[in-house]
């Protein structure tokens, strides 16, 4: 029977940073993954140029049940310990927006670069891996690995969440967690799309592909200033993804489409200037027409000048358009999300180690444990804090 040191699952971010970190620091590591290739979810993250960790990245940007679990790690190994790493490796970079790092060419350099780190600490990968069972034993684990049995000192679960399905992902961790005591939060989808309800639906297809600069309310009073985009089954675009996070069905979202402009001033003035103009086309001033005459269409805009706007229309307006209440029917769910909430209940596991508190040399690490971040690299650099915390122990332990 082969023996291990160290098996990790998941071939994914967490799970190739902590392979490499924990080979490099002694440990001889085994790791496993049930897909074709590396770093699914990295190719294809960030439009192929992997958002690999944000410069604001801090616990304030993490949901849990937990919020308190996230800390430690994100302390001990933080986004500039990252930065650093892929300076070393010569890969360019750049800041979009919000403190977002994208590699200036591709996202596979990111792999590249966690391939190399496992080469070094001589770490053994296997792909199409398909793992029947896993039992507890005296010196720690056992793992049935495509009909073959191997042993291990320690095991380290990062095999993801529900998220992109059609990139492999699976249940797997949340039911090995479950197999040995630990209690599953309830998953949703996370950082995805809202579909609407018709007939609102039906009048907003005709706007997709529009992006409109806006500020989202969830009903708990989380705020995000971001773009929205209007999608042929609802809405879309970063500020729609962030609060798709906070967001619980039949509520509604709150969305200022004007967040930068006095409505009431700006029509007041240009009433004084051009009397005679349509609000249609004043209101394209500062808002996309198509959006304008689709408003109009739903009776939100009043067809009228600026000379016949009255005052308590212009009030209602004023708040239509910065107050703009809107139900989702749902979201995209998993298929499309780039998240998932929820999982592993952190209460069961050390914030310093990502140890099971009361299964000794189990770990889990990354999206399958209830910890999420915003949209805009702080999923990743959870990835890469809480394997390189992990990795600490699993250094430790192999000495001991």
């Amino acid at each position: 029977m082969e023996q291990y040191d160290v098996v990790v699952i998941g071939a994914g971010a967490a799970g190739m940073f902590c392979a490499a970190e924990a080979g490099q620091g002694g440990c001889k590591v085994l790791l496993l993954d049930n897909g074709k290739k590396l770093g699914r979810k990295i190719l294809m993250s960030g439009g192929g140029r992997c958002n690999f960790t944000n410069l604001y990245a801090e616990p304030a940007a993490y949901l849990s049940e937990n919020p308190h679990f996230c800390k430690s790690a994100l302390a001990r190994y933080t986004q500039w310990d990252f930065i650093d790493l892929v300076t070393r490796y010569g890969i360019a970079w750049h800041e979009k927006t919000l403190g977002q790092l994208f590699c200036d060419d591709s996202a596979q350099q990111i792999v590249s670069m966690l391939e190399q780190e496992c080469q070094k600490g001589q770490v053994t990968v296997r792909l199409r891996s398909e793992i029947s069972a896993v039992e507890k034993t005296e010196r720690g684990f056992n793992i049935t690995l495509n009909g073959q049995d191997v042993s291990t000192h320690s095991l380290v679960v990062a095999s993801g969440g529900l998220s992109m399905p059609g990139l492999g992902a699976s249940p797997f961790g949340y039911r090995l967690a479950e197999q040995f005591g630990l209690k599953i939060l309830p998953t949703r989808a996370g950082l995805v799309p809202f579909t609407l309800h018709k007939p609102l639906l039906d009048h907003l297809q005709t706007l997709s592909g529009v992006s409109v600069p806006s500020v989202l309310t969830a009903k708990d009073g989380t705020v995000f200033r971001e773009s929205i985009l209007f999608t042929h089954r609802g809405l879309s675009g970063p500020a729609v993804l962030q609060l798709s996070s906070y967001w619980q069905p039949g509520e509604f979202v709150s969305v200022n489409l004007l967040p930068s402009l006095d409505l009431a001033g700006f029509l007041n003035q240009q009433r004084q200037e051009h009397p005679n103009q349509s609000l249609k086309n004043t209101l394209s001033l500062h808002l996309p027409k198509r959006l304008v005459e689709c408003l109009q269409t739903l009776e939100q805009i009043p067809d009228v000048t600026l000379k016949q706007l009255n005052p308590a229309q212009q009030s209602a307006l004023v708040e239509q358009l910065q107050n703009w209440q809107v139900q989702p029917n749902g979201t995209e769910g998993y298929r499309t999300a780039e998240v998932t909430l929820g999982g592993v209940d952190t209460r069961a596991l050390s914030s310093k180690t990502m140890v099971a508190n009361a299964v000794p040399g189990l770990y889990f690490i990354g999206e399958v444990v209830d910890v999420t971040g915003w949209l805009g690299g702080y999923n990743f650099q959870w990835a890469w804090s809480s394997a390189w915390a992990c990795a600490q122990d699993l250094i430790k332990m192999s000495r001991a």
